[in-house]
Order: C-alpha cells, then structure tokens, then sequence
C-alpha cells in the first residue's frame, strides 16, 4: 500500500500524457481521482502509525550497485512523510479540481493536468525518500516540473523569462547542494537517512583546517545544504525567482506556493536535522537570515500593485518564519506552521484566482473596488485566508505564528532577540498589506469602468467547492493540531526528527510576563490600524505626501524590491559574464586548449608528418 503514493500519481501522468487526447474533459477527473486516492491512503496509514510511531522503510528494487556502493529505491516511511504526504496530495487534489474550472477553455487542459499530476509526483518522491540521492531525484524533478508548469503559457515571453529565471536561481542552490551530498558521502560513505544519522555525533569533532581557521567537516555539510534550500525555499538572496513565477496560472501558484516547491527546502532541514544539530554556528546563520527573509516579504509586499504578486511576498515572508524555527532548533514549530501554511496559503491564491477569473483577467488592485457585493463567497474565503496571515487569534495562523515568536522571545541563542524584534516587525507590516488588499480590493469604492463592475460575478461550482473546504480547514486546523504538533510532551513525530532537551524551552513560554504574550497581537492591531488610516482615512493626504523627496526615495527603494533585481542582473551576472569571458573563455577554451588540446594534438600531427617528409626529401638528394 505504501508504494501506492508514488504509482497512483506517476499512473495519472502517464494514462494522461498518452491517452489524454481520447478521454478530452475525462483527463480532469483520471488526474484528480489518483491525486485522491493517495490522499486517502496516505491518510489512512498516518492514522495506523499516529499510535505507533514507527518508521518503516520499504525496498521497492535496487538502484545504484558498484562495488561497495549501493543505493536502494527505498520508502522511508514516518509520522513526518505521512504528514508531508496528506498536506501535499490534500492541496494537490484540491487544485486539481478547481482547475478543470479555471482553465476549461484552455485548448492545453489536458498538458496542464498532466504536468499537476507530474508534480506532485516528484514532491512526493522528494518527501518519502529513503536516502539522499532519491532525494535529490525528487529535488530535480521538483524544479524541472515548475519549469513547465511556470512556462506553460510558453507564447508570452514574461513566462519564458520567468520560467528560465526560475531554473536558473535553483540551478545556482542546486550546485551547494550537490557539494553538500558528495561531502556527506566522502564522511559517511553512505547516502542511507539512518546510517548518517545515527553516526553523525560520531565525526561531530572532526575539523578541517582552510588556512588559520579550523572548522567542523559537519559545518561545512549544513552550510552547503542550507544554501540548496535557501534557492527552493526562496530566502533573501535567492528570492528573486518566486515573484516572477507568478506568470504561470494561478493554480500553478497554489500549487507551488502552498505545499510542493517552496516547503522542500524546509522539509530537508527538518529532515536532516541530527546533522544541522551538530553545528549551532550554520544554525544561527539560519535563523538570522530567516528572520531577514520575513521582513523583507513585507515590506516587498506592501508595495506591489499585483494581487498574486503581494501574496507570493507573503509567501517569502511566511518561509522565513520557518527558517527562523529551525534556525531557533523548533522544528515542531517550523513544520507545524509548514502545514498551516499551506491551507491557508492556498486558500489565498485560490481565492485570488476567483477574482481575477471574474475580473476579465485584471491582477491590478488598484483597478479592483467594491467585489464585496459581487463576489460574497470569495470575499469571505479572502477575509478568512488574510487572517490566518496576519494571526489573528483561534485561527490556525495565530497558533503557529505566535508560537514562533514566543519560542524566539524566550531562545537561549545570541540571534534570538535580533530574529524575535524582526519578526514582530514582520507581523505589523504583514497586517498592514493584508489589509490594504481588503479595502482596495472589497471595500472602496469602484476604481474601474460601470461595465467592468457590473459584469463581475461568482464562479462556477468546481472553484467554489475548494475555497469552501481550505477555509473551513484554516479557520479548524490549528486548534485541533495544535496540542498534536507542537503541545508540550507530544509524541507524534517520535525519531523524525531530532530535539535537544537542554534547549528545549516550550515550556518556558507559558511562564512568560502576558504583556509579551500580546506584543504580537499588538503588532497585528498596529498593522491594520495603519492600513486604515492611509488607505481610508487619510487617503488624499497620502497621495499628497508620496509626492515628497524623501517618500519617493522610500517608495521606489522598497517597490523595486530592495534593489535586488539590480543587483543581480547588473552586478553579479555581468561580473560572472565579464570573468568567464576573460578567463575561462580567453585564457583556457582558446588558450589552454589550443595548446594542449585537440587542436594542439593535430598541429602536432601536421608538423610530424611535414618533418618527416622532408627528411626523406633530404636523404634522397644527398644518397645522389
């Protein structure tokens, strides 16, 4: 049955990719039903081990046998993987039913299905992986699957651009993690989860010497699996990518956003975390650049003008939140807001995609107004998904959001108050542009023509259906899971990962003064307060100050994402180009190997055979 999670979704792609054009419209109910029937058995087994807690590894055939080196195609089956399963086909399943509505009159529709079904494929090969070289398969597939799905409208060229920029970025994140993978084979000679694990305290002494400086080999290992997740988690530096990504449809985005791409980065610190335990220094660095990464989301997000462009901003700041947990080694912490996350995050870009379906295809929230009165359902399924995001209490974003902060308030590391003041600066920028999309969205007057207003309405049943059970799961989710995942003395994740009891300070925030406890709901009362003000209130007041020198300088530093676009394209990359050209390029493909390469090879050749022609030439007028 465990082997079913992977062929019931390789089984949708396949039937679809060769006998989709004779099913037409079926292809939509092939996909979706494989999709859900691995839901339900990943289900069922989490039921079975949620008692038990065991972790079981199946062997389905050997894969890699040379010598001493053998890798199997194995399971590895925990309450960890069976919770990614569930979070990852639940989502899948949804949006695969809400887009046989939203792309009906697609003439690609059955490519499109094909390529969700591959997808979630790869994810879940990636998140039953039973040694890392399966995992990194899953890894690869991941990115080629968003590559597609990213440029599936391959016509227009923003697409194209997007998709490439996409595979570029994680190619660059996919380098360290390759020298992550061969410096944990040449330590631990194995790529098996268990063997490195259990051995792993063993060489937590052995250093390498770069000169002056004396570092952990294990150091070395997190660091270079800490920059391959920062590229597919999208963190500061690597973020470049997933703004853009939005050019693909919308279920693309949920789909990516909410439970596949983007949560494979977290998912392997969490996994690996018996390694990142072992070096507290790449841990730190974790954290730091995790809580960067939530501020940066924000303050990103507040001035896009694209509606899915501001919820994937708040997507960058939401993995930043985790980051900071496993930074902050709470990694119950760090999954149980993956899980949360993702219902709510996909509620989000459902939603969205209902409005700009309705909206002729407009993502300007500047052009919206007024959708309050023609899209009820949609309103209420946004509120409730903007909630969840600010942490607004008793919905599932408050118990995961605030537990995380509370667990960086009350850390014992020296990046715990820098990552605890950024954070809380995070959560009142975040209610800030959360609230601004509400009012220009549902709740101002018009800002488009009579006809445009008039002419929006609700969706179909297909679109409806799905925004109605992510938000019933968004506002139910946390409480009930919240003893489960993360209570005090909860045994569900058993050996998935690993907790140090010495920094185990869950218990130490129940004992904290109750002010701190409010600072973040303070922070989320100050947020909307703001939006209010300037976006209500103050509204021609606003415009007349943007208008100032010193506004204008802030305005465009933070609209142009912190100049970071600029950064890469015009500093990095025409560095990276200018030095291939003159080195590499000059000094070794048309130097080096001119010299001692083929070319040389055949000059050489030619001199020879020219030599000992007129050698011969020589003898014979000198024999006469």
């Amino acid at each position: 049955m465990l082997s079913l999670i992977l062929w019931l979704p390789l089984i949708g792609f396949l039937g679809g990719s060769f006998c989709g054009r004779h099913m037409g419209r079926g292809i939509v109910f092939f996909t979706t039903i494989h999709i859900f029937v691995t839901f339900c058995i990943g289900l069922f087994l989490l039921c079975v081990n949620f008692s038990q807690n065991k972790i079981c590894t199946l062997i389905i055939s050997p894969w890699i046998i040379c010598d001493a080196f053998e890798v199997n195609w194995e399971l590895y089956c925990d309450n960890l993987t069976l919770s990614m399963v569930c979070v990852v086909t639940s989502v899948s399943t949804l949006v695969h039913l809400y887009a046989s509505e939203y792309m009906e009159n697609d003439p690609h529709l059955q490519r499109f299905m094909c390529y969700l079904s591959l997808f979630t494929f790869f994810m879940l090969i990636l998140v039953t992986a039973g040694n890392f070289l399966q995992m990194f398969v899953g890894w690869e597939g991941v990115g080629l699957s968003s590559y597609l799905l990213i440029n599936f409208w391959h016509t227009r060229i923003q697409a194209n651009k997007a998709a490439i920029k996409a595979m570029l970025f994680n190619r660059v994140a996919d380098m360290f993690m390759l020298l992550g993978l061969f410096s944990i084979y040449l330590l631990f000679e194995t790529f098996d989860y268990q063997v490195i694990f259990a051995t792993a305290p063993l060489v937590k002494n052995l250093t390498i010497t770069i000169g002056l400086y004396h570092a952990s080999v294990l150091d070395f290992i997190c660091l270079f699996l800490f920059l391959g997740a920062m590229g597919k988690s999208a963190q500061f530096g690597f973020h470049n990518w997933l703004p853009d990504a939005m050019e693909g449809p919308t279920p693309v985005s949920a789909l990516i956003h909410a439970a596949t791409m983007v949560t494979a980065g977290i998912f392997l610190l969490i996994r690996c975390s018996y390694l990142f335990e072992m070096s507290p220094t790449v841990l730190q660095l974790v954290a730091i650049i995790g809580s960067i990464t939530a501020l940066f989301g924000a303050y990103t997000g507040l001035f896009s003008h694209d509606i899915k462009k501001v919820i994937a901003f708040s997507t960058c700041s939401q993995l930043g939140y985790m980051m900071l947990a496993c930074g902050l080694e709470r990694y119950n912490a760090a999954f149980f807001h993956l899980v949360t996350h993702a219902f709510f995050k996909a509620l989000l870009f459902l939603a969205a995609g209902a409005i700009i379906h309705a909206a002729f295809d407009e993502q300007d929230v500047r052009k919206y107004g007024s959708f309050r009165r023609y899209l009820p359902l949609t309103y209420t399924c946004f509120l409730i998904g903007s909630l969840n995001l600010m942490g607004i209490p008793f919905l599932s974003g408050f118990y995961t959001k605030d537990l995380i902060l509370e667990l960086a308030f009350t850390g014992i590391t020296p990046a715990s108050i820098f990552c605890y003041g950024l954070g809380v600066h995070s959560v009142i920028v975040t209610s800030a542009y959360s609230t601004r999309i509400l009012i220009l969205t549902f709740l101002s007057k018009p800002n488009n023509n009579r006809y445009f207003v008039n002419s929006t309405h609700e969706s179909s049943f297909n679109i409806k259906i799905p925004l109605i059970i992510l938000a019933f799961v968004s506002i139910t989710a946390g409480y009930f899971l919240t003893d489960i995942f993360s209570g005090l003395g909860s045994f569900f994740y058993g050996n998935s990962f690993f907790f140090n009891i010495n920094n185990y300070n869950v218990s130490d925030i129940e004992f904290i003064d109750p002010i701190y406890k409010l600072i973040p709901l303070l922070a989320v009362c100050k947020g909307m307060i703001f939006s209010i003000c300037l976006y209500v209130r103050n509204k021609e007041q606003f415009f007349e100050r943007k208008q100032s020198v010193f506004f204008k300088s802030i305005y465009s530093f933070l609209l142009k994402k912190w100049y970071t676009d600029r950064l890469v394209n015009e500093v990095l990359s025409t560095s990276i180009l200018v030095f291939a050209k003159k080195y590499p390029y000059n000094q070794l493909d048309r130097g080096l190997l001119e010299v001692f390469g083929p070319t040389a090879v055949a000059r050489g050749t030619n001199n020879v055979l020219y030599s000992s022609t007129d050698v011969v030439k020589f003898g014979s007028k000198f024999f006469y």
